[in-house]
């Protein structure tokens, strides 16, 4: 890494929201003041980028001098450990055109194999999986992966993610995704109720669970996606159903600390899927 991606990498480090790194570090938010968080280093206020430890009188900025201040980190330790929790995110935009949306082309030949991984081995039902494909949400490619797409308010695609199915939990986005532009989503638009989950395995499944709620995929569990802001403001309830481990706890944090309207709710066992297949 150069000069000047390393100090671009330190500022986006720099940057993660403290709700997310606290969880990581073995902190609790207070349960009647949303800026307060508990730590085995003692009670935190956190103000935007800025905490205060105030049992012990010092504050800093920022998630790396937070990282230094609870886990007792040199600046590269913390350096080191921010990196490995928080993956760079996608860039903005697309300034090329070989950063352009390229689906996979679908393979009708390996359909059955999807369809039987989804039935067989995830436990989605077999006329839920038919409607997806009808809808041209569900696909399989050339490799027999699972192809479900994610499109913009308006149905245009805007990326995919991709799901293994030959023996192996491969996961990832078809090149050129804008998960920030689109998602995954099953069930009715106008539904009381929505519910965010990490991935569209998991949104099908507690779909599945409870078909009265639209659920979403956020392709990853991602505190603040663009197209949240809008669907806050419909003033439905929404629920985030990231899964029930440290990294989905804080993002399930961080987001709620973005829009505080938003309530958890934490899937019973690590995620919605295994909900689903041991409800099964």
């Amino acid at each position: 890494m150069n000069f000047r991606a390393r100090q671009a990498e330190v500022a986006r480090l720099r940057a993660v929201p403290l709700e997310a790194v606290l969880p990581l570090c073995g902190a609790a938010p207070d349960r009647q003041d949303r800026r307060k968080w508990h730590t085995p280093a003692g009670t935190l206020s956190i103000n935007g980028p800025k905490f205060m430890n105030w049992s012990r009188g010092v504050g800093g900025g920022g998630a790396i001098d937070l990282v230094i201040h609870l886990q007792g980190f040199g600046f590269r330790d913390a350096f080191d450990w921010l990196g490995r929790h928080f993956t760079a995110a996608p860039p903005p935009a697309l300034p090329a055109a070989s950063s352009a949306l390229q689906l996979p082309a679908p393979v009708p030949d390996h359909l059955l194999r999807v369809k039987t991984y989804l039935a067989g081995e995830r436990r989605i039902a077999p006329s839920l999986i038919d409607a997806l494909i009808c809808a041209g949400l569900l696909y399989a490619d050339a490799r027999a992966n699972a192809v479900f797409v994610l499109r913009r308010h308006d149905q245009s695609p805007v990326g995919a993610e991709l799901r293994g199915t030959l023996g192996s939990s491969w996961r990832g986005m078809a090149p050129g995704s804008r998960k920030d532009l689109g998602f995954f989503a099953v069930g009715a638009p106008n539904a009381a109720t929505v519910l965010l989950c990490e991935s569209a395995i998991d949104a099908l499944s507690a779909f599945q669970l409870d078909p009265r709620r639209q659920t979403i995929s956020t392709s990853g569990a991602r505190p603040d996606p663009a197209w949240l802001v809008p669907l806050v403001a419909s003033s439905r309830p929404i629920y985030c159903g990231f899964d029930a481990d440290p990294t989905g706890d804080a993002m399930a944090h961080a987001m709620i600390a973005h829009h505080p309207s938003i309530l958890r709710l934490r899937p019973a066992l690590k995620d919605w899927n295994d909900l689903l297949r041991a409800d099964r």
